[in-house]
């Protein structure tokens, strides 16, 4: 028989599912007017309002079908999180084309055939309140590879599958020359090619749109397409996209552009980068992608309707000497992007944010608007309530949750 009570079925939902309100990871009205941590005051980007500012970075699960669907896997793994209130959850990298992946289990969303996966992960945080974006990339030279975890990580020639001979990039040159076959040296985009991957680019975000996402990011970092452009150490090009510093960082404002146009206009746009090569110190005399650089680049982005820089590093070189010094070992990069922009950009910190304390420490420094956690949300993917509990504020786990932890009757306690 139908329960005889009154229920409160989330509106919208194609499915039932209680309505969480207030949503997971909300301090309730009495503990906003008090003093509150900053990882927990809400934060409003263009159109779009988050509970808080803990977002899950975009990670790589290596788990889709061989043609790039979602599966069970990879909505478990989201919902673990996101139901637990982060102010916005991303993905696992979602890669633009077949051949832009970098193993053969990377999530896609290259075909019309993605977005139902995509739109039922959507359905499922929005049931509950939750914010989901997605990371659209490019793996460039950075293809065709067995999944991390094998002993034997290797490229994965076409004999097996692979596609080391579609590896593109700004020039024919490899990653690591001393590693795999010859074949993967990458071809070099010629010009009408590089409008084909815009255009593709702009397809997948506008999949993306179809799917419901509330944010999208252009991953423009760790050696992938993008970021090999904008590297001289990667792009030897002597054309309108090499050479100089505004060349060599015209396809990722053009790519910015197209996705800027085919989102709604309250959409956040986000894009990752790598502040730095880590290359200063190991090739002096080389030229590489530096913290100046990327400065140079976020007043560039805010002036193409760039919301967030998402501030990472690293990638482009197997050479690279990455210095983690301390927790947040990166947030220096993310302090000194925020002190050139201002309010232009909101920006985010990501790498080595562990708990509460350093999350909340990289805020109230001013080094980021945001905390980006990652291994600390696989740890735990109630990671949420666990910084608030370490900084000592109480913000709201899901009802399921909450009589739980709480004992019942407690979600009483929100009704304020």
């Amino acid at each position: 028989m139908p329960p005889t009570y009154e229920i409160a079925p989330a509106p919208g939902a194609s499915f039932f599912t209680h309505v969480q309100v207030p949503v997971a990871g909300t301090a309730p009205a009495s503990v906003q007017k008090k003093a509150l941590p900053k990882l927990f005051q809400p934060i409003k980007i263009r159109g779009v309002e988050f509970q808080n500012r803990l977002q899950v970075s975009p990670m790589v699960m290596m788990s889709a079908t061989a043609d790039g669907a979602m599966t069970p896997f990879n909505s478990a793994m989201l919902g673990a999180k996101f139901i637990h209130g982060p102010g916005l959850t991303f993905t696992e990298g979602t890669l633009i084309s077949p051949e832009s992946r970098s193993t053969p289990h990377d999530l896609g969303l290259w075909s019309d055939a993605h977005i139902a996966g995509f739109r039922s992960v959507v359905d499922l945080a929005h049931s509950q309140g939750q914010k989901l974006g997605v990371q659209l990339g490019h793996c460039g030279r950075k293809s065709s590879q067995t999944p991390l975890w094998h002993a034997a990580h290797e490229l994965i020639p076409p004999a097996r599958g692979g596609w080391t001979d579609d590896f593109v990039a700004p020039s024919a040159l490899a990653y690591d020359p001393g590693h795999g076959e010859a074949g993967a040296v990458p071809h070099a985009l010629t010009v009408p090619e590089i409008k084909e991957v815009v255009r593709t680019w702009a397809a997948a975000a506008r999949r993306a749109v179809a799917a419901g996402v509330d944010v999208v990011e252009v991953h423009a970092a760790h050696g992938f397409l993008l970021h090999s452009f904008m590297s001289p150490v990667a792009n030897a090009r002597t054309d309108e996209y090499g050479g100089s510093f505004e060349n060599r960082v015209r396809l990722l404002l053009e790519v910015v552009d197209a996705i800027r146009a085919v989102i709604p206009e309250a959409m956040p746009l986000f894009v990752r980068v790598s502040a730095t090569d880590w290359l200063e110190k190991v090739l002096p005399e080389e030229m590489s992608w530096t913290i100046e650089d990327t400065v140079r680049l976020a007043k560039l982005l805010s002036d193409h309707g760039v919301d967030v820089l998402d501030v990472s590093s690293g990638g482009m070189d197997h050479r690279q000497k990455i210095e983690v010094v301390s927790a947040a070992y990166q947030a220096h990069f993310s302090e000194a992007v925020k002190k050139a922009v201002g309010d232009r950009l909101f920006v985010t910190a990501v790498g080595g944010i562990r708990d509460g304390h350093i999350a909340e420490d990289v805020l109230e420094k001013g080094q980021a608007d945001a905390a980006m956690v990652g291994t600390a949300s696989l740890k735990n993917p109630a990671f949420v309530l666990e910084f608030a509990e370490q900084l000592g504020v109480e913000v709201k786990p899901p009802h399921q949750v909450d009589w739980v932890l709480y004992g019942r009757g407690s979600m009483w306690r929100w009704k304020d």
